[in-house]
């Protein structure tokens, strides 16, 4: 077995010396080592590209949440979720295979394109709405998160009027520095709101996502409220940070934003290249090895957590050339952002279509869009378990 230094000694760092760059310190080790979460439990952390993704593919480890341990430090309760079934991101075959198989229908390709013409709509009406009120405005609250709300939530069914205290409870959820007795309060009122809705759609279905949960008798209405957290959760908010993130990285990229409008057909590429540059979702993913598996002449134990940093491996320069140079034509499909194996994103191509149309509504709306003050100062979600921009002023 290879020795390995301690590369992290009270969990993942929180703040960036660099706001569009992940921490320097958990790139300036090996590929594995080793990390003491903050609850004080030494597991290790995987900051290259290849051993993140040979772990992800790999059937040996799990996925369950028995073995989970906060990557940060915060007060939030690292057992908050635990008595919520239907977490399918936290299950292992078979129990994973029955929630894949049930959704899987609702966000294929063809799906997807069935989608784009709402979604144009609905990028319209709030891009409109911005040049409606004029200058400045906040991407955040008048376009990014009104936009990935809307889509998520009628892409599962959930009323309008509900849409608030979604969007509001999940943001709470989110928190790294939430009290627990907050975090608590809004998980209930998102369960019990879940909940009412789901017992809705068994007595009058609908065409959408929630309907489809409660359709059979192989998932309970327990799990399909743990099932629908998640997808709300997931869609509204990584999409809502990818829209206004990608649109401050690119505003603090210039040539990037020129290459861009010069050329609209770039956008899918550019999509691409955001989501491998920022990676949102910096808190890491975890797996337990079942068995004993060496990689690299690292041996990692049966029951070890092992705490994949995303942010990390897409920024390899073993995988990617330049890796810190933000390049719209990079293109490719290689980065991690997605996660990999049999947990890969299930809502990646409603992701992928919303971030296209989305930054494409902006780049004809505002080809003078520019941000609103000093780029340093805007407030970055470092406090949160998805980064992003808390706020972002803009102006054209």
């Amino acid at each position: 077995m290879t020795e390995t230094t301690l590369v992290v000694t009270n969990g993942l760092p929180t703040l960036r010396e660099r706001p569009l760059d992940p921490p320097g310190v958990l790139r300036s080790q090996g590929p594995i080592g080793r990390m003491t979460f903050p609850d004080g439990y030494e597991g290790w952390l995987v900051t290259g590209y290849q051993q993140g993704r040979q772990i992800l593919a790999d059937k040996r480890f799990s996925s369950a949440a028995s073995h989970k341990h906060l990557a940060f430090p915060s007060d939030r309760p690292s057992d908050l979720e635990a008595d919520i079934p239907g977490l399918f991101e936290h299950m292992d075959p078979p129990d994973h295979t029955r929630f894949r198989r049930r959704l899987a229908g609702q966000f294929t390709v063809r799906r997807m394109r069935q989608l784009a013409s709402r979604i144009e709509e609905i990028t319209a009406h709030y891009s409109d709405a911005m040049l409606r009120k004029g200058p400045p405005a906040d991407l955040v609250a008048d376009y990014a998160v009104p936009v990935s709300s809307q889509v998520i939530c009628e892409l599962l069914g959930v009323p309008v009027a509900d849409r608030d205290r979604f969007v509001a409870d999940s943001d709470d959820l989110l928190r790294l520095d939430i009290a627990p007795q907050e975090a608590q309060a809004a998980l209930k009122s998102l369960v019990d709101l879940t909940g009412e809705l789901l017992m809705r759609k068994k007595a009058e279905p609908a065409d959408d996502v929630l309907s489809v949960l409660v359709s059979g008798d192989d998932i309970t209405v327990e799990e399909s409220i743990g099932a629908t957290l998640l997808l709300l959760v997931a869609g509204h908010e990584t999409t809502a940070s990818m829209l206004s993130l990608g649109t401050y990285a690119l505003l603090n990229n210039p040539d990037q934003m020129a290459l861009l409008r010069a050329d609209e057909s770039l956008v899918e590429s550019a999509v691409e290249e955001l989501l491998r540059f920022l990676t949102i979702v910096h808190v890491g993913v975890q797996r337990t090895p079942t068995e004993d598996v060496e990689i690299d002449g690292v041996t990692l134990r049966k029951g070890e957590t092992v705490l994949i940093h995303l942010p990390s491996a897409n920024r390899d320069p073993g995988q990617f050339t330049d890796p810190d140079r933000l390049d719209v034509t990079r293109g490719g499909h290689s980065h991690l952002t997605f996660s990999h194996g049999i947990h890969q994103c299930l809502g990646q191509q409603l992701a992928r279509l919303e971030l296209r149309i989305g930054y494409t509504a902006l780049l004809r709306r505002f080809p003078d869009l520019r941000i609103a003050g000093d780029p340093q100062e805007i407030p970055m979600r470092s406090d949160m378990a998805v980064y992003g921009v808390h706020r972002l002023p803009v102006t054209w």
